[in-house]
């Protein structure tokens, strides 16, 4: 079985910055691709974030410049670094894994969601 907790949510106003981490445990033979998710009320769930097993990052348009993901392999945890925040950027952050257990089963983990909200 493989968790995810989340933590790093809260309020902060226009233009602050806010760091989101997500540590994976359990039985957990390798972390493939890590990412964050929001959403924000009435609307989907969309992609933030994600950073593959070989460092390589991908980011929803709107973020690029002042999101900046990043992981620690020791820990299993994914960080999101988020400056110049806008009140656009409202919304339940979730955390997503996809690993292979210690017994080489692929499984795609979701945390509980953190809220992060923007407002003066």
């Amino acid at each position: 079985q493989v968790r995810l907790v989340e933590s790093g949510g809260g309020l902060v106003q226009p233009g602050g910055s806010l760091r989101l981490s997500c540590e994976a445990s359990g039985n957990i033979f390798s972390t493939n691709i890590m990412g964050w998710y929001r959403q924000a009320p009435g609307k989907q769930r969309d992609l933030v974030a994600l950073i593959t097993q070989a460092n390589s990052t991908k980011y929803e348009d709107s973020v690029k410049g002042r999101f900046t993901i990043s992981k620690n392999n020791a820990k299993n945890t994914v960080y999101l670094q988020m400056g110049n925040l806008k009140p656009e950027d409202t919304a339940v952050y979730y955390c997503n894994v996809a690993a292979l257990t210690t017994s080489l089963v692929p499984v795609n983990v979701w945390g509980q969601g953190t809220q992060v909200t923007v407002a003066s």
